[in-house]
C-alpha cells in the first residue's frame, strides 16, 4: 500500500470549508468541501471515496484542484451543463412581441419563434422563459392550463 496523501489545513481554511460543507450553494460544492475536510483527517482516498461515493481519481484531482486555486476551485466552473435555448438580452424583445401578437395560442407564437429565431425548442421551455421574464406570467400561465384542461 503506498504513502497516504493528506493536507495540512489551517485554522482559517478548516473554518472556510466547514462554511462550505453546512451552507454551499450546491450540493455538489458541499461534497467537495466534506472530500478535503476528510482527507485533512488524514484518511485514504479509498476511504474518502467510499464515504462520498465518489471515484478514488476524482477525490485525488478535486484535492489537486483545491490546493492549486484554493477553496474558489472546489465551485463548478461556468460553461458546464446544455446551453440556454433563449439569451434575455437577445431574444427577450422579440419573444414578448410574438408571445403579446398569440396571446391565445401560445402554440403557435412557438411556431413562429421557432421560424424566425431558427432555434428548435418545446412548449415547456417558452412557458419557463416567460416566467423567468415575469414573474406575475406564471399565474396567467396556470389559469390557460387550467381553462384547457377544464374544456377538455
Amino acid at each position: 500500500m503506498g504513502k497516504i496523501r493528506t493536507i495540512e489545513l489551517t485554522i482559517e481554511q478548516q473554518k472556510a470549508l466547514q462554511e462550505g460543507y453546512q451552507l454551499g450553494k450546491t450540493h455538489a460544492f458541499r461534497r467537495r468541501c466534506q472530500l478535503i475536510l476528510l482527507k485533512s483527517e488524514g484518511r485514504t482516498s479509498k476511504e474518502v471515496s467510499c464515504i462520498i461515493k465518489m471515484n478514488e481519481i476524482s477525490v485525488n484531482k478535486w484535492l489537486d484542484r483545491y490546493e492549486s486555486e484554493g477553496i474558489e476551485g472546489l465551485t463548478t466552473k461556468p460553461g458546464r451543463g446544455r446551453k440556454q435555448v433563449f439569451d434575455q438580452g437577445q431574444d427577450e424583445a422579440r419573444v414578448r412581441e410574438v408571445v403579446q401578437k398569440e396571446r391565445q395560442r401560445l402554440a403557435g407564437a412557438k411556431v413562429i419563434l421557432e421560424k424566425e429565431l431558427n432555434k428548435q425548442f418545446s412548449l415547456k421551455t417558452l412557458k419557463r422563459f416567460l416566467k423567468s421574464l415575469d414573474p406575475k406570467i406564471k399565474h396567467r400561465l396556470r389559469s390557460t392550463a387550467d381553462t384547457k384542461m377544464n374544456q377538455e
